[in-house]
């Protein structure tokens, strides 16, 4: 297993470790610090994936090489990427391909910045996804609220229309950026012209979606992954990983860490090697928050663990979202989680019961813990409460806000006893070490 790791910070800093067999997505920015145009994209992969990855064979081939790889999704869920592809592929009916460029996770800059940096490698995979299922449309779904993104990726499809390179229709759109807004059901909806709101119901995307269509939607990475495995094929995507989650993966490592950015690291690499890479923890830790704000504390004894699913689920975390925030010893932890759960609470899509009322609720008592204004009976509802939000709403949403409000119970339960018994901590009172946006819901759904 290779466990190391590459870095890459602020745009124009280039990683000292050019040679580092882990840059693979990140490769191009890994040799010229600069991001790559379509020459410099096919100078270092070669022509139009289509015309070499299948080469003649039938798009089917290419789910094959791709479940050969074992390649799984990078967006959250961790969902074998052949199972998407194959199911949409079987489907009756043209397809259509969403490309899922929202990263709404406000800890999150990993697809950001690989759009910014290698957006063909994104392209090809896209490209790729739609010969794949029989798609003749690319929907892009990017943040209204990143308008500068949404101009360098229009800039690199205009590269390909002038090249003639793409046989399927690029089309790129903007969204609004509420959190629940790049759920794969709120980009299908806003598509076919409603709210950017999750659904529920079925029938599923694969069946029928954009425009009663069966749809493939896949997380940027993903399709990035995707795009390589297609040119080098399995074997060489196994040499990294594991042999149960092989490859790498992007992560935004942030909090108290020397120098926080975006690296690709292999599956498998001990999340203490990934603090490590990103220059180490600048202060001691008690905790990582580990997948994003829908994601799970862990406490620093199990900074040993390797990041895989199959290492962290008997933690109760997973990767999810790509995001790795260190926490120092001198925050409060209840008091960081209890403004994400607000802003969690504030960014629902409110069409169910545990968003409209449960996650308000578990938010409300979150914060009196964190400020000293609870007592037993108020704490013991706040773990019922949490207990009841999984599997209950209308998507994953409150499944998340549980899963960091347990977490955050466990991993600072001596902070809850001193809460409870002597009221707030002085670290409570100090400004929030994790950026967490207003707890106001969003402006618009449309």
């Amino acid at each position: 297993m290779n466990s190391s790791t590459t870095a890459v910070f602020a745009p124009g800093h280039r990683t000292p470790e050019p040679d580092d067999a882990t840059a693979r997505l990140l490769a191009g920015w890994q040799a010229t610090g600069r991001p790559a145009t379509l020459t410099d994209h096919q100078r270092r992969h070669g022509p139009s994936p289509v015309t070499t990855a299948l080469g003649g064979r039938t798009p089917m081939a290419l789910v094959e090489v791709v479940e050969a790889a074992g390649l799984t999704g990078r967006g959250g869920a961790g969902f074998p990427t052949a199972r998407k592809l194959r199911a949409v592929a079987e489907s009756r009916g043209r397809a259509v391909v969403v490309v899922n460029a929202m990263e709404s996770e406000p800890a999150g800059r990993k697809d950001q910045f690989l759009i910014t940096v290698a957006p063909h490698l994104v392209l090809d995979g896209a490209v790729l996804a739609a010969a794949a299922v029989g798609a003749d449309t690319v929907h892009v779904c990017l943040p209204r609220t990143r308008p500068a993104q949404h101009q360098e990726l229009g800039a690199a499809v205009e590269e390909r229309r002038r090249a003639r390179l793409d046989r399927v229709r690029i089309r790129l759109h903007t969204l609004p950026h509420a959190y629940v807004a790049s759920e794969s059901t709120s980009l299908v909806r806003w598509l076919n012209g409603g709210p950017a709101r999750p659904t529920g119901n079925p029938p599923r995307t694969h069946e029928r979606g954009v425009a009663r269509r069966p749809t493939l939607v896949h997380n940027a990475e993903t399709l990035a992954h995707l795009a390589l495995v297609a040119r080098y094929g399995p074997d060489w995507f196994r040499q990294t990983g594991t042999p149960e989650e092989p490859g790498t993966t992007l992560l935004t490592v942030s909090g108290a860490v020397a120098a926080p950015g975006v690296l690709e690291t292999a599956l498998g690499t001990p999340l203490a090697t990934v603090l490590d890479r990103a220059g180490g923890p600048s202060q001691p830790l008690q905790a990582i928050l580990l997948g994003g704000f829908g994601g799970a504390w862990l406490p620093v004894e199990h900074l040993p663990t390797p990041l895989t699913r199959h290492e962290l689920a008997p933690l109760g975390a997973a990767p999810g979202a790509g995001v790795l925030v260190a926490l120092p010893r001198s925050a409060c932890g209840l008091r960081e989680t209890a403004l994400m759960l607000c802003y969690l609470a504030a960014h629902s899509a409110r069409q169910c019961g545990p968003c409209r009322f449960g996650l308000p609720a578990v938010a409300e008592d979150f914060t009196a813990l964190a400020t000293g204004r609870i007592h037993a009976e108020s704490l013991s509802r706040l773990r019922l409460r949490t207990g009841l939000l999984p599997g209950r709403g209308a998507c994953g949403h409150p499944d998340g806000a549980a899963r960091l409000a347990a977490s955050a119970l466990r991993t600072f339960a001596d902070d809850v006893d001193r809460h409870l018994t002597h009221g707030t901590c002085p670290a409570a009172h100090e400004p929030p070490r994790i950026p967490v946006p207003p707890a106001t819901p969003p402006e618009a759904w449309r």
